[in-house]
């Protein structure tokens, strides 16, 4: 599970990371060390062509009678998402790119859950396989929404959690956005377990359990 993420990363520093697609017109984005859902947040989305919109995290299906039910989908199994009625169609046509500096995910000990920060190991920004969906509220006002993919661990993980996101490579990215209707068998070669020895994680204080807590220290090493 992918419960909550940072995006730091000033927007025009993005570039820097190979984040080359424009901001859409009229969006913003100030810079979060505690990113929970329910909020706005930065995705690339192939509208008339790729740009970085805004978009709630928590995605609701079009068929969805109630907004709320986002709550619960906040991240979609890549190994069943091509088949669930709430996802389905948004993995054949509505795919995304989620921007992060990195992710956090909690180790438990018994009772007790220490979290641990994830990012990648040479810096810059990582792009997380996402969905999108567009909901129409009962006033008319449309509402997009987005959930994170997940897979298996890879060994850095696996000790912490027993899930991660699916981290896209460069090389990936342009084919996971095509707008295009896919073949589910192929999208879901990209989503493997990123290489562990791209990635570092290490303790974080427990101020992230609270979403409140939006500060540098949120992602500062223990």
């Amino acid at each position: 599970m992918c419960g909550r993420y940072a995006l730091y990363t000033e927007t025009e520093q993005w570039l820097d990371s190979g984040i080359f697609w424009p901001l859409e017109e009229g969006f913003s984005w100030q810079p979060s060390y505690n990113l929970a859902p329910g909020r706005l947040a930065p995705v690339v989305v192939n509208l008339e062509r790729p740009v970085v919109s805004g978009l709630r995290w928590g995605l609701v299906p079009p068929w969805a009678k109630d907004e709320k039910i986002g709550n619960r989908m906040i991240n979609a199994r890549a190994e069943t998402a091509a088949d669930k009625p709430s996802f389905r169609s948004a993995f054949r046509r509505r795919r995304c790119l989620v921007l992060a500096d990195g992710f956090y995910e909690w180790r438990r000990h018994g009772r007790r859950k220490t979290p641990y920060f994830v990012c990648g190991r040479s810096g810059g920004l990582l792009c997380l396989a996402g969905l999108w969906e567009s909901w129409k509220r009962p006033q008319g006002e449309p509402l997009r929404t987005f959930t994170i993919l997940t897979v298996k661990p890879n060994s850095l993980l696996a000790p912490i959690h027993d899930r991660m996101p699916a981290i896209l490579p460069a090389d990936a990215r342009e084919r996971w956005l095509g707008p295009e209707l896919a073949e589910p068998t192929s999208l879901a070669a990209l989503l493997a377990p990123f290489p562990s020895d791209e990635l570092q994680a290490y303790e974080v204080s427990t101020l992230v359990n609270y979403p409140a807590n939006d500060s540098p220290q949120c992602v500062a090493a223990v």
